[in-house]
């Protein structure tokens, strides 16, 4: 009887090997967090050497820092179709709040504990992905059609866009159902532009006298 013929290994590019890298860095921040990673670590968990990996990335904040922007473009680039296709606030909050649950789903808290790293967070480009464009492009939103000042906008946006991360934590720790969280999450955050423009108008409208 012959012996099977050995598999040959296939050879990856650059690029694709820089991905892989990546992929498996992610998975392991997603089971254990980014405190026990280490360049070694993830050299095992890719199957390769630890000097393959310093070809790539010359140290782990560089490889963190990479993993991070590439996670926030994924995500970014599936909100904002959802954000473009909307045709009413409503259907813009749910449809960005539904892509980061689902992102959450599938990917776990990855984006969430890389940025709770300074020296990781600290060192991201701020480019059209980062979390200030995104807010901008919706306190812009709510200032138009909210009819509030930019800067009362712009607060209540940047404080409201942390309850999808709160919602996308508690889904992956409770048996709540996705689109339940996600109703309740929408509701909060229409809720809350809702009530800026009510207390807006009566707080600072002007006094009519006779």
């Amino acid at each position: 009887m012959n012996d099977p013929t050995p598999v040959k290994r296939r050879r990856l590019s650059p690029e694709k090997r820089k991905e892989l890298i990546l992929d498996h860095t992610a998975e392991m921040i997603a089971r254990e967090g980014v405190a026990a990673l280490s360049m070694d670590r993830i050299a095992k968990e890719a199957g390769i050497s630890k000097s393959l990996v310093y070809t790539y990335y010359d140290n782990l904040t560089e490889l963190l820092r990479t993993l991070l922007r590439r996670e926030m473009k994924r995500l970014r680039q599936l909100q904002q179709q959802e954000a473009e296709a909307a045709e009413t606030f409503e259907q813009l909050v749910r449809g960005v709040t539904h892509q980061y649950l689902k992102y959450i789903e599938e990917r776990g808290l990855i984006i969430e504990r890389l940025q709770t790293e300074p020296s990781v967070a600290g060192g991201s480009d701020p480019t059209q992905f980062s979390r200030e464009a995104a807010v901008e492009y919706l306190a812009e939103l709510v200032e138009t059609n909210f009819d509030v000042p930019y800067e009362i906008a712009h607060a209540a946006t940047d404080i409201s866009f942390g309850l999808p991360a709160t919602a996308g934590a508690y889904y992956l720790h409770h048996s709540m159902s996705r689109e339940d969280i996600e109703n309740i999450t929408v509701t909060m955050i229409l809720g809350t532009f809702a009530a800026l423009k009510n207390e807006h108008g009566i707080r600072f409208r002007k006094l009519k006298r006779r």
